[in-house]
């Protein structure tokens, strides 16, 4: 397993406060907002000082009932290899619906969904974390999600699911602190119970971000500074397992690079304060075996956190988690090289072998699956019936958080347009989304937005009309209007001459 060390979510509007705050051992970069052709320079400096970047994707959608998709692979793929990473990341999650399996127009979450904790959607996401391994230069992990919804007849626990998944598999884990508390308040689920049924010793690393709770719902919203309890579920992570890399994710309303310190100072602190614990332990385990113990295998960080967690219930450790070792038997299946080594010794234990391959999914099993997911992002995104047996009102909140991160999305991709329609952006965007599921992407969803206001006679200020109606003549259509400066500086005249801004 690579040791990372403490780390950030690297954003370009943060990207100069995070060459300059010290101790930061590596980051994590979203997949798709890097072209491997055109590197961000600050990225690129971080680079070659040695710092680590590892690529987060968040469009495969491995939970969903489709197999991913081989674009996909492919460019995080490409990602992988242009920022030189040892590994790379993706989230256990739905994130589009409808499509051949259903005989249904394809449509997209803009975020990322919950898959049920069944029997049929293990073996479908089973399958296409393999087909993903396949396809990949380097070893994957993937990450447990928020959710503000449960499904109905769900079959596991959040912790039974991911061990299944990685003995199957030999997956790693990213495992979210800040999801499992979100879970703890959402859907009443404990995440010492989840982290006692993980297998620990799988973490390729771990997430560290903020939130806030309204009305009784916790919203991870990653624009927040991070919480104690948040911090707490981080300490109990520490007390089974030496992690071996934390990462601060923020996302929106970014804080001074003192409060990023501040907030990396504090990860740091219950990491240390882990390691020490452990460390405590594995030494009063050690004295109390005296000199009988001479043939006893070296302790390892993990193995020593399981002391810890030993000596605190009164328990005996548990064994060695197999999981873990199917995971470094994957990962040398594929690379031809044997794992990585941790920092101390390994147990001299024969490793078993590698997930043992499955016969492929029956198409009936992804049909239903892709059924019932389908008929959930039907009734978030495009106004039909909630299915039987979920929570409606929870529904309503997950829909409505859908419309808001969408609408945020937008304003990152198409600036110009909250810039045009000024405090009437959010309200018009929530009327147009209503029944309107996204289909053909962030930029496509732009122009429709657009085309929904000019159709329908808006804006009603004149000027602001004319300025959107340029926009979407410059942007649209099989031959946009010509980008070069001196096109677009003779179209901006016309428009201030005809009474436009």
């Amino acid at each position: 397993m690579v040791r990372l060390g403490t780390g950030i979510g690297w954003r370009p509007e943060i990207a100069d406060d995070i060459a300059r705050l010290p101790g930061i051992d590596w980051v994590e970069v979203v997949a798709e907002n890097v072209c491997p052709d055109h590197v961000p320079d600050a990225l690129r400096l971080l680079r070659e000082r040695g710092t680590t970047v590892v690529p987060h994707g968040v469009s495969l959608g491995l939970g969903g009932a489709e197999r991913p998709e081989p674009g996909r692979l492919r460019a995080l793929a490409e990602r992988a290899e242009a920022l030189g990473s040892p590994l790379v990341t993706e989230h256990i999650a739905f994130v589009r619906a409808g499509g051949p399996l259903t005989a249904s127009p394809s449509i997209e979450a803009g975020h990322l969904l919950p898959v049920p904790r069944t029997r049929d959607a293990l073996d479908v996401l089973c399958e296409n974390v393999r087909i993903a391994q396949d396809a990949l230069p380097v070893p994957l992990a993937v990450e447990n999600i928020a959710a503000l919804i449960s499904w109905p007849g769900e079959e596991m626990t959040e912790g039974q699911f991911l061990a299944e998944l990685v003995e199957r598999t030999g997956v790693r884990l990213l495992i979210d602190v800040a999801n499992l508390h979100t879970n703890h308040v959402n859907r009443g689920e404990d995440p010492a119970k989840a982290l006692d049924e993980l297998p620990t010793s799988a973490i390729a690393y771990v997430h560290v971000a903020g939130g806030v709770e309204k009305d009784g719902v916790w919203h991870d919203s990653h624009a927040h500074p991070v919480t104690q309890p948040v911090l707490d579920v981080l300490a109990e992570l520490c007390a089974r397992t030496a992690p071996p890399g934390v990462l601060l994710e923020r996302d929106e309303d970014f804080p001074t690079a003192g409060e990023l310190a501040g907030e990396l100072a504090a990860i740091r602190a219950v990491t240390a304060a882990g390691a020490a614990g452990a460390a405590g332990a594995a030494e009063a385990g050690m004295a109390t075996a005296g000199t009988a113990a001479g043939s006893a295998k070296p302790v390892t960080a993990a193995g020593a956190a399981e002391a810890a967690t030993a000596a605190r219930t009164g328990d005996e450790a548990p064994a060695p988690v197999r999981a873990s070792a199917a995971a470094d038997e994957a990962d040398k299946a594929r690379t031809g090289a044997d794992a990585p080594a941790a920092d101390a010794p390994a147990p001299e234990a024969p490793l078993p072998d590698a997930p043992l391959p499955e016969a492929p999914v029956p198409d009936a099993v992804r049909e239903r699956l892709a059924l019932a997911q389908t008929a959930l992002l039907s009734a978030l995104v495009g106004g039909t019936p909630p299915p039987e047996g979920f929570d409606r009102r929870r529904l309503r909140v997950q829909s409505a958080a859908l419309t808001a991160k969408r609408a945020s999305v937008i304003a990152k991709v198409a600036p110009e347009l909250p810039e045009i329609l000024g405090t009437g952006y959010r309200p018009a965007f929530a009327r147009y989304a209503e029944g309107r599921p996204m289909t053909g992407g962030y930029r496509r969803d732009a122009l429709s937005f657009a085309e929904h206001l000019l159709a329908d006679g808006r804006p009603g200020d004149s000027a602001a009309r004319r300025r959107l109606t340029l926009w979407w003549q410059e942007r649209s259509g099989p031959a946009p209007l010509p980008s070069h400066p001196a096109a677009r500086f003779a179209r901006r005249v016309r428009l201030a001459l005809s009474g436009g801004r």
